[in-house]
């Protein structure tokens, strides 16, 4: 088995950490020619920044909006709307200043990435809230191509939320785990409206969707499926410590993976800071519809204990770093999967281009891919049969000598798909290829499943003996049908039993770097 190949590509592809793309941000194509490389047609976006005095710098990036990346360009940022009550400076860009505009001038042809240009922002000594500015930037591009846009700069009302640094749950599957979530007001000025936003593994499925909470369809990334935000249309005291009421909690799936441990975490913010957060790299109104099961509230109160906040500047939080709770939820119980692979065969003729698909099946009683620390994680190891030439690939599946490039690059001998989202009992992950047949006789190859976990003891599933499949691909009995020279038709499915495929991605939300911030940030055990 591929342990030491196959590890590198699950972190190069982000499986072990939480980085996630825009689904705004197009795929990155390669740079043509410099002599024929037309002007690239692009828009741009840049985040608005909300600041605090006493509290900490900001940053804003300018992304442009196109079908790939920029190869070479300048920006021009005119700081002189903010620059009386904010410092913007670009700490990673060969950049010039001329008074209050800056330019810079970026190659980015080597390492081609949407984002154009990261700035950060301070707040003088003098600033005050209330006041704002705007950013004004301009784009060339080398081949001709030329956008603007301008993001917002403002100074508002500091504020200091802090909660719990962890809180530890356990439960058996298909239970319902009570979470007491708790934040206190540890400033001096009276927080009016709180943000409740969680993001989690499989297990913290939401028990009850509230009216004031907006659910989205899937996480930022697919090791975390689970994302809501809770609003709190209620003010919250110098020194006061509230908690989600009794009701709120995570109802564990009955096809959960046991025993496990499952993660994720809730962080409290203010509605300034949410909407900063959830736009930081696309604007976003919302990030999923509102349940319709009553209305969460903040409790136990006291009447002594509210006093209003009258509404004025907006608030952000001076001390971001402790208002995030790690979550736990122990699984207990033993409940595993049988994961089975599939191979696939064909009978066609030489020269002809059919596509093959392969993959595996979940027979549970568990579903996979549901992360933890004693779960595991399937991959596929797919060899392309010899004779054969693999002239599409799966968008899932990355090649040995891969260096970087996009997922489904062709002319690879051998690739490692990965899952990307839960797999639930009955269902089945599907890699479609497409082979050219090169030469005549049989073909075969193998397809293996390579189960990867936190420790090796819990890399296995309930049945080694059905993770190997085969491919076959013959060109010595009946033509396999008339798909066409190079095309796409023809050929047999997966192997198996017919079960419901797994949709694609569909999990580059919104929210862009939130689940970063949530899962690497370290922080001690105070609090």
């Amino acid at each position: 088995m591929r342990k030491h190949s196959t590890r590198r590509l699950l972190a190069g592809l982000g499986v072990a950490a939480a980085l996630v793309t825009t689904a705004a941000a197009p795929v990155a194509a390669a740079p043509e020619p410099a002599d024929v490389r037309p002007a690239v047609e692009f828009g741009l976006y840049a985040n608005s920044v909300l600041l605090a005095p006493g509290g900490p710098a900001k940053h804003v990036t300018l992304t442009a909006l196109a079908d790939r990346p920029l190869p070479e360009f300048t920006v021009t940022v005119d700081r002189s709307g903010v620059d009386g009550f904010a410092e913007v400076t670009v700490p990673t860009a060969d950049c010039t200043a001329d008074g209050a505009v800056l330019t810079c001038t970026v190659n980015n042809e080597e390492e081609p990435v949407m984002s154009l240009l990261h700035l950060a922002v301070t707040l003088r000594p003098d600033a005050g809230a209330g006041q704002r500015g705007e950013l004004a930037f301009t784009v060339a591009e080398r081949g001709g191509g030329r956008a603007g846009y301008r993001s917002t700069v403002a100074v508002g009302e500091g504020v200091d939320l802090v909660s719990p640094a962890q809180v530890a749950l356990s439960g058996r599957p298909g239970a319902t785990v009570p979470a007491p979530l708790t934040v206190t007001n540890q400033g001096e000025q009276a927080v009016g409206q709180l943000v409740l936003y969680v993001v989690g593994n499989y297990g913290l499925a939401p028990a009850t969707r509230y009216r004031n909470c907006e659910y989205a369809t899937g996480g930022p990334h697919h090791s975390t499926p689970v994302m809501f935000a809770c609003t709190f249309e209620r003010t919250l005291a110098p020194g006061e410590t509230v908690r989600v009421d009794t009701g709120f909690g995570f109802a564990l799936p009955g096809d959960s993976w046991a025993p496990n441990t499952q993660h994720g975490s809730a962080l409290w913010l203010t509605p300034a800071d949410w909407a900063a957060l959830r736009s930081q790299h696309a604007p976003v109104d919302r990030i999923g519809e509102n349940g319709t099961d009553g209305v969460l509230g903040l409790g136990p109160v006291t009447r002594s204990q509210q006093r209003e906040r009258a509404a004025g500047d907006p608030q952000s939080d001076v001390d971001p770093e402790d208002n995030a709770t790690a979550i736990t939820i122990t699984v207990q119980g033993d409940q595993r999967a049988d994961a089975v692979a599939a191979g696939a065969r064909v009978d066609t003729s030489v020269g002809r281009t059919v596509p093959v698909t392969v993959g595996f099946t979940n027979a549970g009683p568990a579903a996979l891919a549901t992360w933890g620390t004693r779960g595991f994680y399937t991959m596929v190891d797919v060899a392309v049969p010899e004779g054969t030439t693999a002239v599409r690939a799966s968008e899932h599946c990355r090649t040995d000598d891969d260096q970087g490039e996009e997922p489904g690059r062709p002319g690879g001998r051998r690739y490692t798909c990965y899952l990307p989202g839960v797999l639930r009992v009955g269902e089945r992950a599907e890699f479609p290829f497409s082979l050219r047949v090169d030469t005549a006789g049989r073909h075969t190859s193998t397809v293996e499943l390579l189960h990867l976990g936190v420790a090796d003891e819990f890399a296995r599933d309930l049945d080694p003996s059905n993770d190997t499949a085969t491919i076959v691909v013959d060109t010595t009995g009946p033509d396999g049908g008339d798909d066409g020279d190079g095309g796409d038709g023809g050929g047999l499915p997966i192997t198996g039993a017919p079960v419901a495929t797994i949709a694609g991605v569909g999990l580059a939300l919104v929210v862009v770097g939130a689940v970063i911030f949530l899962v690497t940030r370290r922080r001690g055990t105070g609090g």
